[in-house]
């Protein structure tokens, strides 16, 4: 048996591959680009391993799928590739329309043409997985719930629109063409082999280089935060039971100011790996102009995915984070190697020179 992933180099698509094959001989033909969030670095423990085929490719390359999905056979595709910084969709979304819309839609053709193509038991156990965020639903009051699944769609940044639309294209081939398909929403996930750019990893690459911890706004920017292998472990268990044509929220249950979440870090790291002048590193938090159209908050309701398919996470905010912070130390190797010149010229756009 075999499953294809797109956009398994990336943060959450790699921790998945290397998940899945810690509990699985099934083989996975991996499909990314390899931009400059796709690291194949991510996945060096797998070199060698006949279980990982790795094929460096688009999305939306028609004939490129067309021939993995013949050549394969997968029981499965699931669509991790996706364009994702909210802020370099705000400097740059048509790479974000391309890939996220444009893409998923080539994508799905030809998953289309394929399954239709297959016998009626193989046809019938086929699903397509799209992986997708809690953005789509905008933005949330303070006291207002949590999303559920329920919620109607309000996407607030030229990411999130893209993601949105790669959604009601997956629902629509389902309707339309009865693909098999599976759809999660994911909050803020935070763990090993994130690029830094983000929140948690930018903030722990700054601090042990003695660089300022930049921070929007008030730093009370609410997000609910999801340790990646909890994500993964959801992903597993929608693919496997999940009811087909459905949305699956999947969420930490740990909502937490930006600045909250900085000020943690800063504490694990004065215990972890103490600044040599003995100051705290929250003493490097400064604050920076807010990013044009920033999400108050977002909050993941994910009691569906409990009642019905018996899933929760594992880790705390508290357990996860301490896990992240000491494999960031544990692996600057891994750090040093992203860390290019194209992706300190993209930090010193965004944040201005302090970062």
């Amino acid at each position: 048996m075999t499953i294809l992933i797109t956009g398994g180099a990336g943060f959450i698509g790699s921790n998945f591959v290397l998940d899945w094959l810690a509990r699985s001989d099934e083989t996975v033909i991996n499909l990314d680009k390899l931009t400059y969030a796709g690291n194949l670095a991510n996945l060096g423990s797998l070199r060698g391993d006949a279980r990982h085929v790795f094929v460096q490719g688009d999305i939306g390359d028609f004939d490129l799928v067309s021939r993995l999905l013949l050549e394969h056979q997968p029981r499965a595709v699931l669509n991790f590739a996706a364009e994702s910084h909210v802020d370099r969709s705000i400097h740059g979304p048509g790479e974000f329309i391309q890939t996220n819309i444009v893409g998923t839609f080539s994508l799905l053709e030809a998953v289309r043409a394929s399954w239709g193509g297959l016998p009626g038991d193989r046809k019938a156990a086929f699903r397509f997985l799209h992986v997708s965020t809690d953005e789509v639903y905008g933005s949330l009051g303070k006291g207002d719930p949590a999303f559920t699944e329920q919620n109607r769609y309000e996407p607030n940044s030229p990411y999130s629109a893209s993601k949105a639309a790669s959604d009601h294209l997956v629902r629509a081939y389902h309707h339309t063409y009865g693909l098999p398909v599976l759809t999660t929403n994911c909050s803020n996930n935070y763990g090993p082999y994130h690029f830094p750019e983000k929140l948690i990893p930018l903030c722990i690459h700054n601090a042990l280089a003695g660089k300022p911890l930049p921070i929007y706004g008030d730093g009370q920017q609410i997000r609910d935060w999801l340790f990646v292998k909890d994500h993964c472990s959801a992903i597993r268990r929608v693919l496997e039971a999940g009811e087909v044509g459905e949305v699956y929220n999947v969420g930490g249950w740990n909502e937490k100011p930006n600045l909250d979440v900085v000020r943690t870090l800063c504490a694990i790291l004065d215990e972890m790996q103490p600044r040599a002048d003995g100051l705290p590193y929250s003493s490097q938090i400064s604050f920076v102009a807010d990013r044009p159209g920033h999400d108050r908050r977002y909050a993941i309701d994910a009691t569906r995915l409990e009642r019905e398919l018996g899933w929760k996470p594992a880790e705390t905010f508290e357990t996860g984070i301490r896990k992240t912070v000491r494999w960031y130390l544990d692996n600057q190797a891994w750090v040093e190697g992203v860390t290019s010149g194209s992706y300190r010229d993209w930090v010193g756009t965004q944040y201005g020179s302090m970062a």
